[in-house]
This record gives structure tokens, sequence and C-alpha cells, in this order.
């Protein structure tokens, strides 16, 4: 495992994030704690340094998991969790990105965690109903109290994010050193707006559900789905089990797994971009943890590309129409003009 910096910080982090959503059996579909000791244990073996939970995970059960594996090598680890989502549906301020609930949110993760500070607190979802600007205010207050290193944020407009990392910056607030975002083979909607701005803000990104709930490991497209899946078989379009498929066959011909191509992949965008890996069972997780020794040649990258491209939609898409019009005959010997996030995954490894 090697180490990439987060954002423009000097946080060293490993190029694979653990997701704890699985530790703790209270949604039905968990690892126990034994499970969850033998996950961790696996991914600290390897290297890995980042554990990222939240909240609402297994309602608190994995943070509560996650102070007791840590204890004494709490340092030795970049602990992530997040605040927003409810835990009393009843309660109108139980919820948010508001101060009153981030540190009530804050509070209660701590003792969970059995922890004095979270190294990296992420925002779970952007909220409408809370100004961005008293959300940036009151996570720098956590961080001058000492509570909380650094931040992030979640599932957000390309915008709001933005227009956090402006506001703290004249106002000398900490910013979002990073964004957690769904990002996947199939899985591309945030190559319109979100990647082209984290490379222009000098942001990381955490890629959740990379193998998109286990359909880009080969379970439905070689036939391998049984028992119960976080993918319903019925809802997988055809665009989508094709490209899993492209997948697979990427895969047969290096001799590696189908989660091990969906995972290079990923971070072949740069070294700014790290999967997020969760597992129930300690042989899928091994397996996983193996994708850090892939190098996908230029030309798998180029057909899985191709497979799984998505529209960018107007304006990238029309900016990139007009670009003879708008620059003329140079703008064909101009580098530098092109629109979107492809352009940093079309040739080299990008580590």
């Amino acid at each position: 495992m090697r180490y990439r910096l987060l954002g423009r910080s000097g946080l060293r982090v490993s190029e694979l994030f653990l997701g704890t959503m699985t530790f703790g059996e209270d949604w039905g579909f968990g690892a126990s704690v034994e499970e969850s000791r033998k996950l961790f244990e696996a991914y600290a073996e390897a290297g890995g340094n980042v554990i990222d939970t939240a909240n609402r995970y297994t309602e608190g059960t994995s943070e509560k998991i996650l102070g007791e594996l840590l204890g004494a090598d709490r340092d030795r680890f970049v602990l992530a969790t997040k605040y927003t989502l409810t835990d009393d549906g009843t309660d109108p301020n139980a919820s948010g990105n508001h101060r009153k609930n981030l540190v009530r949110s804050l509070d209660q993760s701590l003792k969970r965690l059995n922890t004095d500070r979270i190294d990296l607190l992420w925002v779970h979802i952007w909220d409408p109903g809370t100004p961005i600007e008293e959300t940036m205010r009151a996570l720098d207050d956590q961080v001058r109290a000492g509570k909380v290193q650094y931040i992030g944020i979640s599932d957000s407009p390309a915008w709001v994010v933005a227009r956090a990392n402006t506001l703290a910056e004249w106002r000398g607030w900490t910013p979002f050193v990073g964004v957690q975002v769904p990002f996947s083979l199939v899985k591309r909607d945030a190559d319109r707006e979100i990647m082209p701005m984290v490379e222009a803000m000098g942001l990381s990104v955490a890629a959740w559900s990379p193998l998109s709930g286990g359909l880009l490991s080969g379970k439905f497209s070689r036939g391998r789905a049984t028992g119960r899946t976080r993918v319903n078989q019925h809802d997988i379009s055809a665009r989508d089990l094709a490209v899993a498929k492209e997948v697979d066959a990427v895969a047969d011909e290096l001799g590696v797994s189908s989660s091990q191509v969906a995972l290079a992949w990923i971070m072949r965008h740069g070294s700014h971009v790290h999967p997020v890996i969760g597992a129930r069972k300690l042989e899928q997780l091994q397996d996983n943890l193996a994708a850090v020794d892939v190098r996908l040649p230029d030309e798998a990258v180029e057909r899985l590309n191709r497979a799984s491209e998505v529209p960018l939609g107007f304006p990238a898409d029309f900016i990139k129409s007009m670009k003879g019009f708008v620059y003329g005959e140079a703008g064909r010997l101009t580098d530098g003009l092109e629109v979107g996030a492809h352009r940093h995954i079309e040739g080299g490894d990008g580590a």
C-alpha cells in the first residue's frame, strides 16, 4: 500500500480507504464483531490507514466496534466519520448540517469511538436547509476546539463545494480537503461536474460503492449471484451488464479478478482518487486489497472507458462541440482546451 497527500493538506492517506458500513449486524447484512476484527486487521496488515464510518452506520454499532478495535493503535489510523443523518426522526434538529446537530452528533460519535478527536469529519450529504456559511463556520469551530482535524463533504453538488471552499479561503476558515461520491465504471455521473471541480480545486476523492454493490465483481455477469445481494438482478440495465462483462473480459486477459480491474480503473484517475472498499467476508477484502498491484494497460483502459462512458451534457458537451468556432484553426494545435475529466485517464497510469 502506498500513501498520498489528502487534498491540499499534509495528511498522509493510503491509496485504499476501508469503509465500515458492514461492521455490525443491525441492518441484517453486516459482519459480526469477530469478522469485523478480521477485516480490520487484514486492512491494517496491508498498510491501509484510513478507516471510514458514520454516525448512522448500523445504527451506531460500526462506531462502537471501531472504538474497541482501534484501542492503543488509535494514532496509527486516520479515523473518519460523518454527521448529518438523523438518529431521532421525531426531533427536527436531530438531523441536517446546522451547528446544533453538528455539535450533538459529533459528541455522540466521539463517545462511541472512544476518542477525543476525529481526524476527518465528513458532512454526510448536502442539506439545502442550512446555509453553507453556517456549516463551514461551525466546522471550523470544531477544528479550532481540537475535536476535528480535517473536514470533507459527501454527496453534494460541485457548486456547493466550490462555494464552501471559496468562503473558507476568504474568511480564514478550514476548507474541505476532499469529497466523497459514488464513482465506478457503471456510475460515472461525477465525470460531469465533480471530477473537473476536484482537479481544479486540488481536492481528494473518496469513491464509494466502487464495485456498484457487487455488480462489478462478476457476481451477476458471471452468474455467481446466490442468496441475498445488495443489487436486485432484475434492476440491472443492459448497459450496466455490458460494462460488467467488459470488466470480466479484461480481468480474464490479465489473470486477475473483476473486482481488481474495477478498482484499478478508479485508481487510474490519479493519486487523488481513493476507492472506499468494504466487505462482509475476509476473502472479499483480501481480493480487493490486491487491486493495488494491478496495472491496467492503456488499451484496457480505453476499452473500459468506451464501454462505460456517459454523456457529459450541457454545458460540457456544448463547449466541446464549439471548440472550432471559439478558437478557430489554432484550437487544434493548442493543448489544455479539453472539456471534462476524461482527459486525466487517457494514457499513462496517473500514479
